[in-house]
């Protein structure tokens, strides 16, 4: 008996330390999410240009240069795109307050009352008749009633008021979450010196770490970063290919439309496509708000929202298994899975960051013989 009970000591402590791992990890990830993020965003970034560094050694350019020309190349096309859609949003805003601002509101206004004729008009199918009289018959005593109340000489005491808060609720917001802003800024300030020199002592890194392991797990080691970095290179072009097309078609059918600034709404809304489950909701909404500027009937909004509808649904369903799915390999439950973990986990930077990780997730199993068959799971 004490030898049986001592096996199934032993068994389940066996059991219980991934379990209890495994917890670790997700507290960690979790609680240092900041760190990981910005570390794991300048690796997929290391991994986007390495492509062009090698490019530049072909040509006898030194590692360590030809990382600082593409980091700085990179950082001149990120500030160039930046400064357009400043430029738009800029003049945007001035055109709309000069001359647009009532044109919004009208609009804005003429919405409303076709919303609240809608509404009547269901009102008056669903609800029977003698109902809408008992209703109207209790408001109108109701109305009495207070009126009553108000006719004697010495009116009640108004209620004190309540005392103004110290800051407004924008500005508690902004005191609030201050101090992960200062986080988030600090560790994106060092994006650039991680991809650089990620870049500049790859060889090194790449060397170092393979020192790790011995015989035959060196290889698989090496052919598992050569396919993780084949997998992020390939789901970032797709999503960039996709991106462009999308903003593309958008820019000329907003510009047909009549829409305000295409060149803005249309790769806004292009790209914001791309994000998965809530990109639909977040690719209408540039489009409509400058929509508010020039349209004045719902037929007009109704035709545009089905526009951008219609592309994004033939995006996701004809173009995105093409472009990007087949570049990754993994079935749809797995992705969905791993968009709400990595959601839960690391909020929208988990949306973004989910299908590359868990596609390099699936390329160490596919690699490795003793988790093939969780890399067969996640496969499509």
């Amino acid at each position: 008996m004490a030898l049986v009970a001592r096996r199934l000591d032993e068994m389940s402590q066996t059991r219980a330390f991934p379990v209890i791992a495994f917890g670790v990890v997700i507290a960690l990830l979790y609680w240092a999410r900041i760190f990981f993020i910005t570390f794991f965003t300048a690796v997929a970034i290391a991994f986007i240009l390495e492509p062009f560094v090698a490019l530049l050694m072909r040509i006898r350019f030194p590692r360590s240069l030809a990382s600082f020309v593409v980091c700085s190349l990179a950082l001149l096309a990120v500030y160039l795109m930046g400064l357009g859609a400043y430029t738009q949003v800029a003049g945007l805003m001035e055109d709309y307050q000069q001359n647009y601002g009532q044109k919004v509101a009208d609009a804005v206004q003429n919405v409303r009352t076709r919303i609240e004729e809608m509404e009547k008009t269901i009102y008056q199918l669903v609800v029977p008749a003698r109902q809408q009289q008992k209703q109207q018959q209790q408001q109108l005593d109701s109305r009495q009633r207070k009126k009553k109340t108000a006719d004697p000489a010495v009116a009640p005491a108004p209620p004190p008021e309540p005392p103004a808060p110290d800051r407004l609720p924008v500005t508690e917001y902004l005191f609030a979450r201050l101090g992960s802003l200062y986080q988030i800024l600090l560790m994106s300030s060092f994006v650039p010196f991680l991809v650089y020199f990620m870049l500049s002592w790859r060889d090194h890194a790449h060397r170092s770490f393979l020192q790790f392991f011995d015989g035959e797990d060196r290889i698989i080691a090496a052919k598992s970063l050569e396919r993780i970095a084949e997998m992020v290179r390939g789901f970032v072009v797709g999503n960039l290919a996709l991106g462009l097309l999308l903003a593309s078609f958008r820019y000329l059918i907003f510009w047909k439309l009549g829409l305000p600034y295409p060149m803005l709404t249309g790769p806004l809304s292009g790209f914001f496509s791309l994000v998965p489950y809530i990109g639909l909701p977040l690719a209408l909404a540039p489009p409509l708000m400058v929509s508010l500027m020039v349209f004045q009937s719902i037929s007009s909004y109704l035709l545009l929202a089905a526009i951008v509808m219609l592309l994004h649904i033939l995006a996701l369903n004809l173009l995105y298994p093409k472009l990007v799915g087949s570049r990754v390999h993994l079935n749809p439950l797995v992705v969905t899975v791993a968009l709400m973990f990595w959601g839960f986990l690391w909020d929208a930077a988990g949306l973004v960051l989910a299908i590359p990780l868990t596609a390099g997730i699936k390329a160490v199993c596919d690699n490795v013989a003793s988790l093939r068959q969780y890399g067969k799971f996640l496969g499509d």
